[in-house]
């Protein structure tokens, strides 16, 4: 794909190859239904306006389905029913829509995470709630975290995107944590390798939103029970279950 920017009145770069001067909009297409299979893309925020949500929804699924690189400027505005320059009004580039797209993902998960580590809970809980809300993420940021998966090796070697980098380092350090407590405290087994049961852990559950699809039959709920009952019971020391 050859790779243009172009430059309207304003002096903004659109990525894309396609004219950017603004002719206003054409037939829009349902925006309602792109929003409910898609998910949310951002975290709430009173100051964006509802168009501006409703843009990087319909970016997000295309970038979800088609890949970034696939993924035109033309393509998102068609989807939105305007024209390629009015993107500007709200975004600069297709790289800043991916960005806003992945840090609201990151920022809300990670969020998420920092609540349940420090709430106190003992290892095996803390670790079935980090799954939980692992999953819980695929019907809140559903197109976000298949483009994560997809593009993250990808895009962390640019500055832009460095902090996903930072992420995954925490996300490293914080499972290892929980699951060197759990074999301190003899919750989980004694031969457990760390290293290798958070690689098991990270690639097992985040693997998932390949096929899960939201308001399918298989929900977030039952997919995390099932896949908690699966490995908290190989994880869990049989004396630790003996006790209780």
């Amino acid at each position: 794909m050859t790779r243009e920017a172009c430059r309207d009145d304003g002096g903004g770069m659109l990525d894309g190859g396609e004219a950017c001067r603004d002719r206003g909009e054409r037939a829009g297409v349902d925006q309602a239904n792109a929003w409910l299979y898609y998910g949310r893309v951002a975290a709430p925020d009173a100051s964006k306006s509802a168009r501006r949500n409703e843009l990087l929804a319909l970016a997000a699924g295309l970038f979800a389905e088609r890949g970034l690189r696939a993924t035109t400027v033309r393509d998102i505005a068609d989807a939105a029913g305007i024209l390629s320059g009015s993107l500007y009004h709200h975004f600069d580039s297709k790289e800043s829509m991916v960005d806003e797209i992945l840090r609201g993902f990151l920022d809300d998960l990670f969020g998420r995470y920092r609540e349940i580590v420090d709430s106190g809970l003992s290892p095996r809980d803390t670790l079935e709630a980090l799954v939980i809300a692992s999953y819980e993420s695929f019907d809140r940021w559903h197109a976000a975290v298949a483009i994560y998966q997809a593009e993250a090796k990808r895009l962390s070697g640019t500055p832009r995107f460095a902090y996903i980098d930072e992420y995954n380092q925490e996300f490293r350090e914080l499972w290892h944590k929980v699951l060197a407590r759990g074999v301190e405290d003899s919750s989980f087994r004694p031969e457990l390798d760390i290293e290798l049961a958070y690689r098991f852990l990270r690639d097992t559950v985040w693997v998932a939103v390949r096929w899960y699809q939201p308001g399918g039959r298989i929900t977030v709920d039952s997919l995390a029970k099932q896949y908690l009952t699966i490995v908290l019971d190989g994880l869990t020391n049989p004396e630790a279950q003996h006790r209780k």
